[in-house]
């Protein structure tokens, strides 16, 4: 029988749930995909998929940009008096639309 190595990995049980489905459908195991992946990986010198950077519309760019900006102290963060403020705020954003 050959040698193991153990892998610890940890993730968030829909992730898991949903791998061991898809890959069941083709009559394997997560291990077995592991193992497909490493394997790969190793044939490739690198990860055998492209990495990209995610494309967002314009809209979601601005949210991301502005709250850098709040995390960096370079923009005030809205704050709200209560909930009903903040509330209001948003139908008369809803409304000029």
């Amino acid at each position: 029988m050959a040698k193991t190595a153990n892998i610890n990995v940890r993730i968030d049980p829909e992730t898991k749930s949903s791998a061991e489905k898809l890959f069941a459908s083709f009559g394997i195991t997560v291990t077995d995909a592991i193992n497909i992946f490493l394997r790969k990986s190793i044939m490739e010198g690198g990860l055998p998929f492209e990495v990209k950077q995610p494309r967002y519309n314009q809209e979601t760019e601005a949210a991301m940009k502005e709250a850098r900006a709040i995390m960096d102290g370079q923009v005030q963060a809205k704050r709200y008096s209560s909930v009903q403020a903040l509330f209001e705020e948003l139908d008369a954003e809803k409304e000029s639309e």
